[in-house]
């Protein structure tokens, strides 16, 4: 069975593509980039580098994870159409799987090229979050819990990764302080990174944990507690934008181009979607689980990995993902991060060195397809932003979480050629 590499990403400009126009009493929201208009740029802008005519696009997979709440739009998948006539006719689809929603795309497509029923496919990424006011954006995001004791509950996504905190804190015997420095320094750090990504979402976060640390504990500026002990820098934002990516067989690949990044190994694990079936919080299970099934498949161990793109949607998860990945010891991540880990001048490994889904930004359904777009950049040695300075990275994990741990998926890519 031929392997499927990647050869072409495109990721557009991340933030709150709006504007804001004072009505005399109200304020109105004014789309500055639509969410068609994401589609048809992200998926342009991967054809494009891929070296590829659209015609030869065999089909579209797209990932989207509540457009019909977020932009009242349903059947996204033939949106692919207007990204270049020469797709008309072409086979698409949509995939749903919360903020792995673009991930799961990616997969599906590689599985239909690894078939042999298509030879080159284009997948994208895309959400647009901001139009809608903030109640409404929470109750779209809840709907993406275990709807009967979660999201109608009054549980939101901070308040469950709330209760992940609460179990890693207690777990681990942490003090407060020692958790609120820990996650200071994880923000600190994505912030850094961001500030050296032009696509990034936010481009001037405070610097330092000693920033953080420092702020207020309400009003203007503060860090205020979201959802205890979750403060509002450990949380990401809400952002829009669209990723892509062009796959085809490694073979191909091999062939056509001088440098090639394969999809070495995929590891897909679903958890319980309720919170309340887990006993082990502090962990990431399937998490751990689907690490094991990508390395397996890639033969590779956590000492092989150069570079990662992990889910941050918190800083908490930061954390959890970092040990999943087998990069920290279970427990020790905060303490690694503290230390000074994972950024561009580690001699190990380097972690979301494009700032992350807590700087970078997160439009969900966009997520997984940015943290592949942007690991192959890296391996392709043309770097949106920071890149590694002690040695050039050959191999490269993505790790997107759909939900509250619930959809784990691990890829690892690997430059071949």
């Amino acid at each position: 069975m031929s392997k499927v590499s990647i050869i072409g990403a495109y990721n557009t400009k991340f933030g709150s593509l709006i504007e804001m126009k004072d009505m005399i009493s109200f304020k109105k929201k004014i789309d500055q980039k639509s969410f068609y208009e994401l589609i048809i740029e992200a998926g342009r802008g991967a054809i494009a580098d891929s070296g590829l005519d659209a015609k030869d696009i065999d089909a579209v997979w797209i990932g989207a994870c509540s457009p019909s709440r977020f932009v009242n739009q349903e059947h996204v998948a033939p949106l692919g159409v207007s990204i270049d006539p020469a797709l008309r006719f072409k086979p698409m689809t949509r995939t749903e799987a919360a903020c792995a929603s673009s991930s799961v795309a990616i997969y599906d497509a590689s599985y239909a090229i690894e078939a042999g029923r298509f030879k080159n496919v284009l997948v994208v990424g895309v959400e647009k979050m901001n139009l809608v006011d903030t109640p409404s954006m929470t109750q779209t995001l809840a709907t993406c819990s275990y709807w009967p004791e979660e999201g109608a509950k009054g549980f939101t996504f901070p308040g469950l990764f709330a209760e992940l905190a609460k179990a890693y804190i207690a777990h681990y015997k942490l003090t407060d302080a020692e958790w609120r420095t820990q996650s200071a320094h994880v923000a600190a750090l994505m912030y850094r990174n961001a500030s050296k990504n032009p696509l990034a979402h936010v481009q001037n976060g405070p610097q330092t944990a000693a920033e953080i640390l420092g702020l207020p504990e309400s009003g203007k500026g503060s860090n205020m507690m979201i959802a205890s002990p979750l403060r509002l820098h450990d949380c990401s934002l809400v952002t829009d934008g669209a990723a892509a990516v062009v796959l085809t067989s490694t073979d191909f690949a091999k062939a056509s181009k001088k440098k090639v990044v394969e999809i070495a190994g995929i590891g897909h694990s679903a958890e319980y979607l309720p919170l309340s079936k887990r006993d082990h919080k502090w962990v990431l299970e399937a998490g751990k689980d689907a690490v094991a099934k990508a390395f397996k498949e890639a033969r590779i161990t956590s000492k092989d990995i150069d570079i990662a793109e992990v889910h941050d949607c918190f800083t908490i998860n930061q954390l959890l993902t970092t040990e999943a990945l087998g990069l920290s010891a279970d427990g020790k991540a905060g303490q690694d991060y503290v230390a000074g880990r994972f950024g561009a001048d580690d001699d190990q490994v380097c972690i979301n060195l494009s700032g992350g889904l807590k700087a970078k930004g997160h439009p969900v359904g966009a997520t997984g397809a940015s943290m592949h777009a942007l690991v192959y950049k890296q391996l392709m040695e043309e770097p949106i932003g920071l890149a590694p300075t002690k040695k050039v990275p050959k191999v490269g994990v993505t790790f997107n979480v759909g939900g509250s741990g619930v959809s784990n998926c691990v890829s690892v890519l690997r430059r071949v050629k």
